[in-house]
């Protein structure tokens, strides 16, 4: 896929009103993945970077692992897409991160944006408000960051709360729905809630997707790679379709490595393997309701 053209996809998806629609989206989506081979560039949680490289290669893509400013800016513009997580900062981040979005914004490269720890220290305060002026195409995290992330950035969360506490939730899916869709309108793409039943929204248009597994909350770095793999399928279509297949093919993928699973190490292993097998029939076929 030639660069940049994913950002033709980024548009209010209005034309998505059914089940079998949006899962003819999700098809081809995988299909293009598996077929072009996106290079999709992460700055990503240091504790986490090897299976969010391993579940990208899985889904098709390809992985490069950023750190410096200069190569931030630099690859920006060499990827198809990009992902930014904020799991574990480093001082010259506060160079590098700012200086990768606005080259993304300057490069017309869509962007995932992954909230880990919001509330947590003045420099990560500091860089996701910077976002706000450089919004990313799709924001994925689990509830409590989302109504933490909506609230840093003045919008109707429902949720009067600054912060959270620690980088687990401690809020509902169902309670960060109404952040998510203002988030989603804000950034004009989309956002996934991560938990016991994922949400994905583009602010409008809201889904739930079945499946996954509870041995995800036993392993380091689910969501992280959850995030690089939205970020694989943001390389080749809209961001409210990229998120919801990213989220499709991991509780697919979650539940199949369960049922072999002796414990987390062989659940990681067999999560890779299922998600390098899925295909795209299966991961358009898991349950998911349009709410």
């Amino acid at each position: 896929m030639p660069l940049g053209v994913s950002f033709f996809f980024i548009f209010k998806e209005e034309s998505i009103l059914n089940h079998e629609t949006i899962q003819k989206e999700i098809i081809a989506a995988v299909h293009r993945a598996k077929e072009d081979c996106p290079l999709v560039p992460s700055i990503t949680n240091t504790v986490t970077i090897e299976l969010v490289a391993n579940a990208q290669l899985a889904a098709g893509g390809s992985a490069a692992m950023v750190y410096l400013p200069d190569e931030g800016e630099a690859i920006a513009a060499a990827g198809e897409a990009f992902y930014i997580n904020m799991g574990t900062l480093m001082p010259f981040y506060a160079e590098t991160l700012p200086r990768t979005a606005r080259a993304l914004q300057e490069h017309r490269r869509p962007w995932v944006l992954d909230p880990v720890g919001i509330g947590i220290g003045g420099l990560r305060k500091g860089l996701l408000q910077c976002f706000r002026a450089l919004p990313p195409s799709v924001v994925r995290g689990n509830a409590s960051e989302i109504i933490a992330l909506a609230n840093l950035w003045g919008l109707d969360s429902g949720v009067a709360r600054d912060g959270v506490r620690g980088v687990d939730a401690t809020d509902s899916v169902e309670t960060a729905r109404p952040a998510a869709e203002a988030l989603a309108s804000f950034i004009h793409g989309a956002v996934a809630v991560s938990g016991e039943r994922d949400l994905v929204t583009d602010g409008t248009l809201t889904v739930r997707s079945e499946g996954g597994s509870k041995l995800f909350t036993k392993i380091t770095g689910a969501g992280c790679s959850l995030g690089g793999v939205t970020a694989v399928y943001l390389a080749e279509t809209s961001p409210f379709i990229a998120a919801l297949t990213a989220v499709q093919a991991y509780n697919l993928a979650g539940t199949r490595a369960a049922r072999e699973a002796k414990g987390p190490g062989s659940f990681t292993a067999a999560f890779l393997d299922a998600l390098y097998a899925a295909t795209p029939e299966k991961i358009a076929a898991n349950p998911f309701v349009v709410l």
